[in-house]
Order: C-alpha cells, then sequence, then structure tokens
C-alpha cells in the first residue's frame, strides 16, 4: 500500500515542473475564467499534504501549520514557481520518508482531521493523500493551459 502512496507523490512532481515550464509570472498567479490561479494549486498541494502527512502519523498542526493555511488562499502572493516547486519537493520528501516508515499493521487505526476532528482512519489518510494532490494537479493543468492562452 505504501508504493502506491508514494506513486501519486513522483507523479504530481513531473506534472507540475512539466505544466508550469514556461509560464510568466503573471500566467501563475492569473485567474481565469475564475478558477483559481496555478500558483494556488501549487501551494494549496503543498501545505495540504503537509496537514494531511501529519494527520497520519496522528498529530496535531502546528501554529506554523495553521499560518500557512491561513495564507494558501492568498492568490496574489506572488510566489514564484521555483520556490513552490520547491516548497512541494520538500513536502514530498517528507511525506516519503513517512509513507515509508509507516506500520502496514496500523492502517485500520482511526485518525481525526481537521478542526472538526472528521473520522478516518490511517489507510483512509494514505488514499485521500494521492487522490487530493492528484485532483489539484488536474486543475492546475487545466488552469496552466487556459493561462497560456489568454
Amino acid at each position: 500500500m505504501t508504493a502506491c502512496a508514494i506513486y501519486p507523490l513522483r507523479q504530481a512532481r513531473e506534472d507540475l515542473e512539466k505544466w508550469t515550464d514556461g509560464l510568466s509570472a503573471q500566467q501563475l498567479w492569473k485567474s481565469v475564467q475564475g478558477l483559481a490561479p496555478v500558483g494556488f494549486h501549487i501551494r494549496h498541494i503543498a501545505g495540504s499534504t503537509d496537514r494531511l502527512i501529519t494527520y497520519l502519523q496522528n498529530g496535531a498542526l502546528s501554529e506554523k501549520q495553521w499560518d500557512r493555511l491561513k495564507t494558501e488562499e492568498d492568490w496574489n502572493n506572488g510566489s514564484d514557481r521555483a520556490a513552490m516547486l520547491t516548497e512541494v519537493d520538500e513536502v514530498f520528501q517528507r511525506a516519503e520518508a513517512v509513507i515509508r516508515a509507516f506500520d502496514p499493521a496500523t492502517l485500520t487505526d482511526a485518525r481525526a482531521i481537521g478542526r472538526r476532528k472528521l473520522p478516518a482512519t490511517a489507510a483512509g489518510l494514505l488514499h485521500h493523500i494521492g487522490e487530493h494532490i492528484m485532483r489539484h494537479v488536474g486543475e492546475m493543468i487545466i488552469t496552466a493551459k487556459l493561462a497560456r492562452h489568454s
């Protein structure tokens, strides 16, 4: 199961690099047809993965993670492509280490997600991490294509 959880991280790295290559800063942060900008999706992929890995470890979010969440939807924060891709890579490296060290015997153990402590299991979180990343990668690809041609 852990290999299945790591594969989306690798695929996301490739897609983020490929589909953002050559985009200007304006294109990264442009909302096309009301869609969230490419930059938002990149930042959200990093932030949400970091938070979900914390929940997988049965931890609580740090003040830094809460602060990061509050700024994630700032569509005009001006972060550049290289910095955002570096952030994603750092978060994914941490996630890969956590997933590789994960004890499969705890897959059915309960986990709580978010402020409302939504019920989940470790297996559910492992699945959701990959699913959530790829959902935003898909949205980012569509928005990048539109931004490139608008």
